[in-house]
């Protein structure tokens, strides 16, 4: 028998396609997926994020399901917002500064003749209100004695401090020339001497010992310089610190003990 000739096999040149057919597929394929990931249904990503914040803060939820409620109504049961206590301590604060005003117009009026001399100079501070009285219109040279002629005007700021919730530091003040009595060794001595001299006027006038302090500095915080005559008759000065209450102007926060 005559074999049959075999016919050749030609190759196949376009086996690449397969491949390029699965590449266009696969990448179709990602590009869907990638669609899919960028398009946000918002109305369950509301729904999967109220789950996630329950089950992070272990609230309770009233859903749509549950209330018969739509989805726009939904609401979840938590504490009550907390009240904002900054206002109040704004308006607290806004009180004080106008009654502080109001003291301090009241006080320069009572020591008018003095303020218009020089004599007394008052300074609204941070915390409060500085009354500096010159030390010549008080005392005699050395003395911690008050003149007669100052006690009328000491009444007359003590009245207006009767009623006043402030606390009040009266500081004694010196020049740097050294004192040296039987009754007065030191500017320490007679600093703190004048100081409790119009801290016992106030009292006695009716302002509540409690709210009063008594402090000597000597010649340790001068306003001027001690060079000149002029200078150390302004360090020698008696100062009315009237204080306002920070703790409650800060929201009732109490210093702590020592």
């Amino acid at each position: 028998m005559a074999r049959r000739k075999r016919h050749e096999e030609h190759e196949n040149h376009e086996r690449w396609l397969v491949s390029y057919a699965d590449f266009i597929t696969l990448l179709f394929a990602f590009f869907v997926v990638m669609y899919a990931i960028s398009t946000l249904n918002e109305g369950k990503y509301r729904v999967l994020a109220d789950a996630l914040i329950v089950a992070f803060r272990h609230d309770p939820v009233v859903t749509a399901q549950t209330a018969g409620l739509s989805p726009i109504n939904r609401t979840t049961s938590s504490a009550p917002p907390r009240p904002s206590i900054k206002a109040p301590i704004d308006t607290l604060r806004k009180q004080k500064g106008e009654k502080m005003l109001a003291l301090a117009k009241n006080i320069s009026e009572a020591l008018k003749p003095l303020v218009q001399s020089g004599q007394v100079r008052m300074t609204q501070l941070p915390h409060g209100l500085a009354v500096e009285i010159n030390a010549s219109v008080l005392f005699a040279p050395a003395q911690a004695a008050l003149q007669p002629d100052s006690v009328a005007a000491l009444e007359a700021v003590a009245k207006l401090l009767v009623d006043a919730p402030q606390q009040i530091r009266v500081e004694g003040h010196t020049d740097n020339l050294p004192i040296a009595s039987l009754q007065y060794p030191s500017n320490w001595e007679l600093s703190s001497a004048r100081a409790a001299s119009v801290v016992r006027l106030f009292t006695a006038t009716g302002v509540d010992a409690s709210r009063l302090s008594a402090v000597g500095y000597a010649d340790n915080k001068p306003v001027e310089a001690n060079d000149t005559p002029e200078g150390r008759a302004r360090n020698r000065r008696v100062t009315l610190m009237i204080l306002e209450d920070l703790t409650t102007a800060q929201g009732g926060a109490a210093a702590p003990s020592l």
